[in-house]
């Protein structure tokens, strides 16, 4: 809400010191540009501490599997070799 507020008085400030509206309009895009990406960029680095431990709890999770699942898919990979 607060990006759209911005959007609104950044054109009507262009539109009160003599910008054309073409020129307002090309301004309001770049700006909502910039704006989605730097947007994007904050939401992944708050998301990243939690990606990390999702990717370490996956990691964990793997590595403590027993070993007959691992054996089961080695069985697998090789029949389809064999055959």
């Amino acid at each position: 809400m607060i990006e759209f507020l911005f959007l609104v008085a950044f054109a009507f400030v262009l539109l009160f010191t003599g910008v054309s509206l073409v020129g307002m309009a090309v301004a309001v895009f770049a700006g909502f540009v910039v704006m989605a990406l730097v947007g994007m960029l904050g939401i992944v680095l708050k998301l990243l501490p939690w990606l990390i431990l999702i990717a370490v709890g996956i990691w964990l999770y793997r590595r403590h599997q027993p070993a007959q699942c691992r054996q089961t898919h080695d069985r697998r990979t090789q029949y389809r070799r064999r055959y």
